[in-house]
């Protein structure tokens, strides 16, 4: 069995649950990580008995690595995956890829140039409950999809935002949108594709930060379908995540891991499983991000190193990962969010809200 050698940029929060995780795969050895001069770098490595490298081009630069998690501030990732494409090595980045559209070109650009890999972590795909919803929908069991929505209620202190990169434009590219709930909203373009339509609203209700704490949005889908969009880290003390679909013939709702509503038309013996039941992880983190339970993360890297291994297509490839941000970036432009506070990226029309290619938002294949 081949061995990976993989370090991680980064030291946070979300770069001890890769390293936990890496640390527990058998093809997996854990080379260490580097941080930005916190001095979490070295604590963490000696935990994993792993080595503490000085900066990101330290282990861009290292033989033995083959392939790099890259958990630095959102607005860093670019830089580093670039780096990495030259260097031979494969990326798997945390979300999202990049704060822009055009930074996430330049790393798709540089390892479809190197022929490399670079994936996406959106670890909400690998629940459970997420391949019943799937099958569901592939069946036609919900009839006409009439209704999807993705709701995060969570809640974050003011301590969490104080004095770091988070909720600033310049390195987390948003707020509660951006950071937070591009987890569901990357669940919902799974299963319902991109939104054709946007309508957004967005404050920043209950912190001092640059950004928006809270966003609600309506779209609507290719299919005709409507949806709510609710993503905020002002609704204490946190609630679970949400995510429902409903039609002419079903409804399921999905709470966190489980699926709580699991009610069809058409009953089939299977169906009083299914509401319930959830793997022994968890998905949770509404009021502490370090809640997050290391289950789906771990089938994330797993499912990303086995397309490496047998040179298969990866479901969160760079292109895929990038959807969640061209739709956050259309939802900040409708609600008149950052830079779009000047009028620079697109014009919305008065009587309706598309989500609209341009030179920003477009992919280059």
């Amino acid at each position: 069995m081949k061995k990976h050698n993989i370090a991680i940029i980064g030291a946070g929060a979300i770069a001890q649950k890769h390293a936990q995780v890496l640390s527990e795969l058998t093809n997996v050895i854990f080379a260490g990580c580097c941080d930005a001069g916190s001095g979490r770098a070295a604590q963490l490595s000696a935990r994993f008995h792993a080595r503490t490298y000085a900066n990101w081009q330290a282990i861009v630069d290292d033989p033995q690595v083959d392939a790099i998690i890259v958990a630095s501030p959102s607005g860093a990732h670019m830089e580093p995956s670039v780096a990495a494409a030259a260097a031979g090595k494969h990326v798997l980045c945390e979300k999202p890829l990049e704060i822009t559209l055009e930074r996430v070109n330049q790393m798709i650009a540089a390892h479809q140039a190197a022929g490399t890999r670079l994936g996406g972590i959106f670890q909400n795909r690998f629940i459970d409950a997420v391949v019943h919803l799937r099958q569901a929908i592939a069946r036609g069991r919900f009839g006409r999809i009439t209704y999807a929505a993705a709701a995060v209620p969570w809640w974050r202190s003011n301590e969490y935002y104080s004095g770091t990169w988070r909720g600033t434009w310049s390195l987390d590219g948003g707020g509660a949108t951006m950071n937070q709930s591009i987890h569901m909203i990357d669940l919902l373009i799974a299963l319902m594709g991109e939104p054709v339509e946007v309508k957004s609203f967005a404050g920043t209700l209950a912190h001092a930060i640059e950004a928006e704490d809270t966003l609600a949005a309506a779209v609507r889908f290719a299919n005709g379908a409507l949806g709510t969009i609710y993503a905020t880290t002002a609704s204490w003390p946190g609630r679970p995540k949400r995510l429902e679909i409903t039609g002419s013939d079903g409804t399921a709702v999905l709470v966190d891991d489980r699926l709580t509503v699991w009610d069809f038309r058409d009953k089939l013996p299977e169906d009083e499983q299914v509401p319930g039941s959830a793997s022994a992880g968890c998905s949770g983190g509404a009021s502490n991000p370090m809640d997050i339970d290391t289950l789906y993360l771990k089938r994330n890297v797993q499912a990303f190193l086995k397309s490496v291994d047998e040179n298969t297509p990866f479901e969160l490839d760079a292109r895929e990962a990038a959807k969640s941000i061209k739709l956050i970036l259309s939802l900040y432009a409708d609600a008149g969010l950052g830079k779009w506070k000047s009028g620079l990226f697109f014009h919305i029309a008065a009587k309706e809200s598309r989500v609209r290619s341009t030179d920003e938002q477009e992919f280059h294949i």
